[in-house]
């Protein structure tokens, strides 16, 4: 794992955008749309899921997915306002193969590790969203891209809570891998 990471830092990232999103659709259904019409994005919401579902912490099950969801708000705006943050796609990358791992390892962290790491993820989503969207109607945009976030949450808590996780979790991390080195 150690050296995946400088690896995924050094990927191109234009090659990853996902284009085609802002066709003649409402803001909202283009915001809807973004998060899942990327598999790099499906995975690690459903991820984080997931995670949530098998939290030790009973928190965890609501303050995993709503810290992400608020940090993509964040990115959205930075993203909206045209400011740069570096990689973002390659840490979109890592989101599904690093929280796909957590959930595979049964890792339980405490909420004061795992938040911020899923806060880190959730920016990086939201800049890519907000870098992407519209130039007017952003609200809406906004709003389409937080309800596809937090259905894929939920899809991922419940498939949790029906057990399998830990193959769930090593089929998102491998399914993540295989986007980083797919072409």
């Amino acid at each position: 794992m150690k050296r995946l990471l400088p690896l995924l830092l050094l990927m191109p990232t234009a090659a990853l955008a996902h284009p085609g999103h802002l066709g003649a659709a409402s803001s909202f259904t283009n915001g809807w749309m973004h998060p899942v019409g990327g598999l790099d994005h499906v995975l690690a919401m459903v991820a984080v899921g997931l995670w949530a579902a098998t939290a030790t912490d009973r928190r965890g099950i609501w303050a995993l997915p709503v810290t992400f969801v608020a940090a993509m708000l964040a990115g959205g705006a930075i993203g909206a306002a045209g400011i740069h943050l570096p990689a973002v796609e390659p840490m979109i990358l890592a989101s599904s193969v690093l929280l796909g791992l957590a959930v595979a390892l049964a890792l339980r962290p405490s909420l004061g590790f795992a938040l911020p790491a899923v806060a880190l993820f959730g920016l990086m989503h939201g800049h890519a969203h907000g870098a992407e969207g519209p130039a007017t109607g952003l609200a809406a945009y906004a709003a389409g891209f937080v309800l596809a976030t937090s259905a894929l949450h939920l899809a991922g808590i419940g498939l949790g809570r029906l057990g399998a996780t830990r193959f769930l979790g090593a089929a998102t991390a491998a399914a993540g891998a295989l986007l980083v080195v797919m072409p």
